[in-house]
This record gives C-alpha cells, sequence and structure tokens, in this order.
C-alpha cells in the first residue's frame, strides 16, 4: 500500500490546504493527514482537537475515504519511522516558500535518508491563501467563507461568536503590522 503523509499545523485548514490533501488522496492508497499539535506559531486559534474535527468534517463532506488523521507530536521523521512511511507531502504556494521547505527536507533526508519529500502546489487560486491570514481576516470580522471548506468556516463562525476577546476593533491599534491591518 502507498502511504503518504501530509503534516501540517493546519489552523485552520485552507483551501489550499484541502486542495493538496484531495490530490494527494488521488496519487496515494492511504493518506495520513498529520495535525501538529505544538507549533511555533504564536497566534493560534484551534486546539488540536478541534482541528483534526473540522478536518474529518471536511473529509467526509467531500467523500475521501482514503485519508486518515493522527496527531504529530515528535520529529516526522521519528513518525515516518515508526510507521514505515516514506513519503511526505509539503505544499509549495509561493517562492518565498522554497527556502524554507527546501531546508526542512534537507534536515530530514539528513536524520532519515529513507523519507522523500514531495511538493505539491495548490491551485492557483489558492496560492496565496494563509491560515494565519484566515485568523486576522476572521478576527478583523471579515468573511474567510470563500478561503476555506464549509465545515471549517462552521468552526471559524463558532470560534469568533465563543471568543469575543479575540475580535480586533478598527482603530484599537492591536494586530501585527501585516496586510490586513487597518
Amino acid at each position: 500500500m502507498r502511504t503518504a503523509v501530509y503534516p501540517g499545523t493546519f489552523d485552520p485548514l485552507t483551501m489550499g490546504h484541502f486542495d493538496l490533501l484531495r490530490r494527494s488522496s488521488l496519487l496515494f492508497d492511504r493518506v495520513v493527514l498529520l495535525v501538529a499539535g505544538v507549533s511555533m506559531k504564536a497566534t493560534s486559534m484551534f486546539g488540536i482537537d478541534e482541528r483534526i474535527e473540522m478536518i474529518r468534517e471536511t473529509v467526509e463532506e467531500a467523500g475521501i475515504r482514503n485519508v486518515v488523521f493522527d496527531r504529530l507530536d515528535c520529529l516526522l521523521v521519528d513518525y515516518c519511522k515508526r510507521h514505515g512511511y516514506g513519503v511526505v507531502v509539503r505544499g509549495l504556494r509561493v517562492y518565498s516558500d522554497f527556502e524554507y521547505e527546501f531546508q526542512m527536507a534537507l534536515t530530514n533526508r539528513k536524520l532519515n535518508p529513507d523519507i522523500e519529500t514531495l511538493y505539491m502546489m495548490p491551485g492557483e487560486n489558492y496560492s496565496y491563501v494563509t491560515a494565519s491570514m484566515i485568523r486576522e481576516v476572521a478576527r478583523y470580522g471579515g468573511d474567510t467563507s470563500p478561503f476555506v471548506p464549509p465545515a471549517v468556516q462552521r468552526h471559524v463562525e463558532a470560534f469568533m461568536r465563543n471568543h469575543p476577546e479575540q475580535h480586533i476593533q478598527e482603530g484599537s491599534g492591536v494586530g501585527n503590522t501585516g496586510a490586513f491591518d487597518r
């Protein structure tokens, strides 16, 4: 059985992530979507259990039957070795992703030369979408529905309803210096 792992934080799952997951599921007999429990990203929105649940809902709604889910709480190469997986799927949206992904693939190869990294690009209409952009748009009260699958959108809306402290008010001076500041 040809199996690939697709790791990430998926906080939240974007249409670009889903595009790669769907296409990977056509290339491999099984895709293990690994949700990283620990992230260096400071502005997470969802806990790991909710991320897995929203991705599971998305996969079920799409009728994809060969995707399974697991948590990633160790080095990716250790996880792959423990389970006998040899292919890692990673996404490249824009040229600037390449340097980071290249370094990561070379590091993983040094740690375990039996693991190959397969790079895929999302459809061009999703190449600019990032999870951090979605979090920021949601916190400013913008419409995230064009950027995430419907199951994820339901979770984003519920999160924003249940966490009013996460809303950023116009003119508050709160937020980062990114393109979405007002």
